[in-house]
């Protein structure tokens, strides 16, 4: 890694909790006070925090979650949502291409990544979770794309093209209409949450399965992701091609010359990413 990003690593964020433990780093908006909103800081601290995972070898897999009893609150009302009321239109469009550059970042960053999400979970909160790879909730999760409840349209960092291929065209387009709350139960039938937890085991939980995932083929997952994003743009023929090219590159990794000989001496194999 280089020595900047090093370094950028080994300090503290200053507006979100981060820790590495065993490979799992885990991110914390930490306002419970204000059920964690957002700032146009923590929003630009965290996309360069994602933007920086693609170099680093010590992250395997990500935890985001919220202090207190809560996931996020979205923008913050006083210090996000009162400013762009009176922000010009090269302004707006400055911020919300930052908000998306979050998503991005999310999205491209190798490791996998797992929202484990309490209570109020709107807006941009909502849209934090979308973004994860995996979504560990609770009975008391409440989910909420609350953009037209502001006036707004429900295509927010996103939004539009995400939803609907994680629950479906007609639920997501119900609750961008809406702005409704999502119960915990109601987001893991659609297929929102994968899991649900009760609220005290909900980060232990989380990290526990992050923790499984940063024990295994951290190149393969690496690669898993990057297809999983990628093919939603490539036919079936294309599709297959490309899983056949990224395979081959898979195959030539010690992390599957090491499952081989692990699977002949019927031991479990342990994996290094490389």
């Amino acid at each position: 890694m280089p020595e900047k990003l090093i370094s950028r690593f080994e300090q503290s964020p200053e507006h979100f909790l981060w820790s590495v433990d065993r490979g799992v780093a885990t991110i914390t908006l930490n306002r419970p006070e204000r059920k964690n909103p957002l700032t146009f800081e923590s929003y630009a601290e965290m996309r360069d925090r994602f933007r920086d995972l693609v170099y680093s070898e010590e992250v395997k897999a990500v935890v985001i979650t919220g202090a207190g009893e809560n996931f996020c609150s979205g923008g913050d009302v006083h210090e996000i949502i009162g400013p762009l009321t009176e922000m010009s239109m090269k302004e707006l469009l400055a911020f919300t291409r930052m908000t998306g550059d979050l998503v991005k970042a999310i999205r491209n960053c190798p490791q996998p990544v797992i929202a484990a999400v309490n209570g109020v979970c709107v807006g941009a909160g909502a849209i934090l979770a979308m973004a994860s790879d995996i979504r560990l909730g609770t009975s008391k999760s409440k989910v909420s794309f609350i953009f037209a409840k502001v006036g707004l349209a429900g295509c927010d960092m996103g939004a539009c093209a995400m939803l609907p291929r994680i629950i479906g065209q007609g639920r997501a387009a119900e609750l961008l209409f809406s702005g409704r709350n999502m119960s915990g139960e109601e987001a893991e039938r659609c297929g929102f949450f994968n899991q649900l937890h009760n609220s005290a085991d909900l980060l232990k939980e989380s990290q526990t399965m992050a923790a499984r995932l940063a024990e295994g083929p951290n190149f393969a997952h690496g690669i898993t992701k990057t297809m999983l994003n990628q093919e939603w743009n490539m036919s079936i023929d294309q599709a297959i091609e490309s899983e056949a090219q990224a395979q081959a590159i898979c195959m030539q990794t010690h992390d599957f010359v090491r499952a081989y000989e692990a699977f002949v001496k019927k031991e479990k194999p342990v994996f290094e990413g490389d």
